[in-house]
């Protein structure tokens, strides 16, 4: 099979998967599929929002209930977690709405905002229109880049691509390396 056939197999369930979890790249990458015709742009958010809906959901009933006992088992949570729930005292509404805009919080901000005081309610209503929110900025993103990606490298020739990513590659390569090394700082492993 090839790539876009992948694509057209399993995209609309890479772009949930994605999304229910910590999916900006997929979402992005969801609607720049979009662009080039592989997806429907309309599908990648109503996908998107519901997984990601669904994900923070989950995420929020996990911090209602098992909330200090998460925090007190992964280390990790408990700094985010703080962070968001002083946050969450003075500005719980727009916080709920921007959470999954924020990297580092899109996991322990629902955790942070299921232990407060928010009812279940007004998370509910808050994180759907967040979520509506989300998936269309980040797959319309997409679709853009898409777009503009498109004619970027439609001007280049064969040669001049190979040099393209010959330059990012070892671009790509630090970026992973540094964003390791502070993964390891962070956890001490």
């Amino acid at each position: 099979m090839d790539i876009a056939g992948l694509i057209h197999s399993y995209g609309y369930a890479a772009v949930g998967l994605g999304a229910f979890l910590e999916g900006e790249t997929v979402v992005l990458a969801g609607g720049a599929a979009a662009f080039h015709g592989y997806l429907a742009l309309h599908a990648v958010i109503a996908v998107a929002a519901l997984a990601s809906f669904l994900g923070d959901q989950a995420f929020f009933c996990l911090g209602r209930r098992y909330g200090t006992l998460l925090t007190a088992r992964f280390a990790s949570l408990q700094p985010r977690a703080a962070r968001v729930t002083a946050l969450l005292e003075r500005h719980h509404v727009p916080l709920i709405l921007a959470v999954r805009f924020m990297y580092g919080l899109r996991i322990a901000g629902p955790v942070a905002i299921g232990m407060s005081k928010v009812h279940w309610r007004r998370f509910f209503a808050l994180n759907l229109t967040g979520a509506v929110a989300w998936a269309s900025i980040v797959a319309g993103l997409g679709y853009g880049l898409g777009q503009g990606l498109a004619v970027a490298l439609g001007s280049f020739d064969r040669d001049e691509m190979w040099l393209l990513a010959a330059l990012l590659l070892p671009a790509a390569l630090w970026w992973v390396a540094r964003h390791a090394a502070r993964s390891v700082r962070r956890t001490g492993r």
